[in-house]
């Protein structure tokens, strides 16, 4: 007969005395001496940082114009905005994210359309939404969901075949690349956010990149009020350099010098925090891959992911209970797993809109079985092993005799 220790859930000594989260920030001295300077200097909104931190994420991911803005969901509503996306208007997007990349849809009075995920990837299956295109559809939303591009070149395909925009969601994915380009420089428009427990931060704050001038000069009149100085654009001339027009109905999206300064910073650690990335997800599959009960996440060729996420999934049936129980053993442990995501039809805000469960089968069965692994550049090899230690206790618990 096996020996299970017993569980801290149920009194028993856990294997951490202090508490692991699934994500954390990583701010140095650095850091802090970039945003101390800005805070000295003359500008802390509205300045040259913005502009600078602009060009170097441009820059990185070799694409031509790139526009900071407040946060990443403002930056999914930016993108929609820019897009052309109204009402009457269907946008196609994954169930399997962040309630943002559905919302910035309903922001433009427009109708997100869920398509289900290819459940090896959990991106979403092309075919899936050729399925769900009408002669309503404007745009596709797809998201990189953990770090992992989604099959770019069939999205723009299908794109271009029906007339679509290609608004890629890549709030996991800075530092990505897909068959050797990286994510930012492909779709018509991608977006990132600089949330603290993304790949690099600013506090909140995020990005839109593109290739395409009508995009660009849309994305920065939006982010503040729908005003512009830029001459070019202005219905009037001859006025004076104080003069200034608003052309549509923006909103306050700006973000500030002092995040940006933050930003650049941190942008110069950037491959040395996905490649702590990487390093720690070999150790994660090294040491889980032996263990009985657990599906690692797949790897596809054409993307190096830069893991924003580390997802297992639990066979269950070979357990005497639910993920719920195994979520909270794990979490009594001081390990702090997730889960990632409810399906956004899920939420009673949606329901009432009359989305009803059942719409994709693989994004509901992702969410029924999966927890998230801590994963962040300042954890350790010790803390992956503890981790591991944690699953192995636990699973041992409550698998089947």
């Amino acid at each position: 007969m096996i020996m299970k220790d017993i569980l801290a859930i149920h009194g028993g000594k856990p294997v951490r005395e202090t508490y692991l989260p699934y994500g954390r920030q990583w701010i140095d001295e650095e850091d802090i001496k970039a945003v101390v300077d800005i805070l000295k200097g003359d500008y802390l909104t509205t300045g040259p940082t913005i502009k600078a931190f602009e060009e170097r994420i441009a820059d990185y991911v070799h694409s031509k114009y790139a526009v900071a803005i407040s946060n990443g969901t403002a930056a999914l509503h930016a993108a929609c905005f820019a897009a052309g996306i109204k009402e009457g208007d269907e946008v196609i997007t994954t169930p399997m994210t962040f309630a943002a990349s559905a919302n910035c849809v309903l922001y433009q009075g427009a109708t997100p359309i869920f398509a289900d995920i290819d459940p090896k990837t959990y991106n979403l299956n092309v075919e899936a939404v050729e399925r769900k295109i009408t002669e309503k559809t404007k745009a596709i939303i797809p998201v990189d969901f953990t770090g992992q591009a989604v099959d770019l070149d069939k999205i723009l395909k299908l794109a271009e075949k029906y007339g679509l925009i290609v608004i890629e969601d890549a709030a996991h994915a800075l530092g990505t690349s897909y068959k050797g380009k990286k994510v930012g420089s492909i779709s018509d428009m991608t977006t990132f956010s600089l949330h603290p427990v993304k790949h690099i931060t600013t506090g909140e704050g995020g990005v839109i990149t593109t290739n395409d001038e009508t995009f660009y000069n849309q994305l920065r009149m939006f982010r503040t009020h729908g005003i512009t100085r830029d001459a070019r654009l202005l219905e009037l001339k001859g006025q004076g350099a104080w003069y200034y027009e608003q052309l549509a109905l923006g909103y306050n999206y700006r973000i500030t010098d002092i995040q940006c300064a933050l930003g650049m910073s941190q942008l110069g650690k950037l491959e040395s925090f996905i490649q702590k990335r990487r390093d720690l997800v070999k150790q994660y599959h090294g040491s889980l891959a032996s263990i009985d009960g657990i599906i690692l996440p797949y790897e596809s060729a054409f993307s190096d992911s830069s893991w924003h996420l580390y997802i297992v999934q639990l066979a269950l049936e070979k357990f005497t209970v639910g993920r719920k129980e195994i979520f909270e053993a794990l979490q009594a442990e001081n390990i702090g797993v997730n889960v990632h995501y409810i399906p956004v039809y899920y939420h009673p805000y949606y329901q009432q809109l009359g989305y009803k469960k059942g719409l994709c089968p693989n994004a509901e069965t992702l969410y029924e079985n999966s927890i998230t692994l801590p994963l962040f550049p300042m954890m350790e090899a010790q803390d992956v092993e503890d981790v591991v230690t944690a699953i192995k206790k636990v699973l041992n618990y409550y698998r089947k005799a």
